[in-house]
């Protein structure tokens, strides 16, 4: 896995073998990113990344500049790596949370301008991600989800 562009363009992010998580592919990153470069200014963004895994998609909007990143994790070994890799990125925007996705979402008290969820395909109740966020006015006016 490697950081596609930004300020970290090129580093390599090496997950341990006890990962469970697939992390999203560069092909997938990289046309995910040109799409939301001609939508955003990422250096005004406050970013959401819900079902962060090995971190991929935070470590992605780091690089490219973001206000901040919040990645939300469940499992406390990919928290701790995406702990660990934000440190030795020496970023200090992302702000990893080892919660459940969706208490998390009942509780935040900020807002965002992006919020991305890549839940697992097979978790049940995923389709909900859309209401908790909505009802819950975590997005801004104009953000994207």
């Amino acid at each position: 896995m490697r950081i596609i562009s930004g300020r970290y363009k090129g580093r390599a992010i090496n997950p341990p073998k006890n990962l469970r998580a697939r992390p999203t592919t560069d092909f997938a990153k990289e046309n995910l990113f040109n799409v939301l470069t001609n939508l955003v200014d990422f250096e005004q963004c406050d970013v959401l990344d819900l079902f962060s895994g090995t971190g991929s998609i935070s470590y992605e909007f780091a690089s490219r500049g973001a206000r901040s990143v919040t990645a939300v994790e469940i499992n406390a070994v990919h928290y701790n790596f995406i702990r660990q890799t934000a440190r030795e990125l020496g970023c200090e925007t992302i702000y990893p949370v080892k919660a459940n996705a969706f208490l998390y979402l009942k509780s935040c008290p900020k807002q965002f301008d992006i919020v991305f969820s890549d839940a697992p395909y097979d978790l049940e109740g995923s389709g909900e991600i859309v209401r908790l966020v909505l009802d819950n006015g975590l997005l801004r006016e104009g953000g994207l989800l």
